[in-house]
């Protein structure tokens, strides 16, 4: 198939819910690369090596592959190699296929991020806080590295994970401290508050919301808005949502996959409102 007409996916367990096909093919309508397709493909860490095998044979296809959970580190082993950015947090969302074969892996969620919060104004903050401690939360981590100058707090549920962020702040160069999450109200005085938790599991923080909040970053975007999210836009607070981040890191991926830059944020980011709005509808 000639590269006017190849082939993109998103992977993952679950993965009826993404936006990523709708972000994508607004990307292509909008570039003009009619002959190309993005689908959805549900695939967990037992499915993720057969599914590549499958690629192997029709590789002049595929241009790549966007990955979600629980595929981000399973699919490390199975790869060419991957790119700085993806090796700090030992975690993939991105596989490109190159002409000579390779699958190469890199992570847009951290430049993404970034991306998303210095088109809010915020391109340097004091001190900062984390809410959770899984995946997403190193990936939080790794974009704090390059826009706080002070310590980040991570508000956890376990030893386990306390130790889990801290080793995270050490391999990626940023001053972490930790505390429980019975304390995470604590949490909302800081200056940027980055919410990585899962649905439901900060609803009960809304009532703790400063009288004059920060910026709110809640990586959620279905259901929207989160409590803690409607409470802090109440307060006047900045709030960025799951949306946010969701449309810069995929603006990164059509640019990865296609070639071609750059890709158009504000198409993108309407396709993906207009289906946020049709869910509700």
């Amino acid at each position: 198939m000639s590269p006017a007409g190849r082939r993109a996916a998103v992977l993952g367990s679950p993965i009826a819910h993404s936006l990523s096909p709708v972000l994508h093919r607004a990307a292509y309508r909008e570039m003009g690369l009619t002959g190309w397709s993005y689908d959805r493909f549900e695939v967990d860490e037992d499915g993720i090596a057969p599914f590549l095998e499958k690629l192997a044979a029709d590789a002049g296809e595929w241009a790549g592959l966007s990955l979600t959970m629980p595929l981000k580190r399973a699919v490390i082993p199975l790869l060419d190699g991957i790119g700085d950015t993806a090796a700090s947090v030992g975690a993939v969302n991105t596989v490109v296929f190159t002409a000579d074969g390779r699958r190469l892996g890199e992570n847009t969620d951290i430049p993404g991020m970034i991306a998303a919060l210095r088109e809010r104004g915020v391109g340097s903050v004091p001190h900062a806080a984390v809410l959770g401690a899984g995946a997403t939360a190193s990936s939080a981590l790794a974009a704090l590295a390059r826009i706080c100058t002070g310590e980040v707090t991570a508000y956890v549920r376990s030893r386990e994970r306390a130790e889990e962020m801290r080793g995270w702040g050490e391999r990626l160069g940023v001053a972490v401290t930790t505390a429980d999450w019975r304390d995470a109200p604590r949490a909302l005085t800081a200056p940027l508050v980055v919410a990585t938790t899962p649905a439901g599991a900060t609803d009960a923080l809304a009532a703790a919301v400063p009288e004059r909040p920060g910026t709110l970053f809640d990586v959620l975007y279905e259901p929207w808005p989160t409590p803690l999210a409607a409470a802090w836009s109440a307060r006047g607070g900045q709030v960025l949502g799951g949306l946010d981040l969701l449309v810069h890191q995929a603006v990164l991926q059509v640019e990865m996959m296609t070639g071609r830059s750059p890709a158009p944020l504000a198409a993108m980011r309407a396709a993906g409102e207009a289906a946020l709005a049709a869910r509700t509808a």
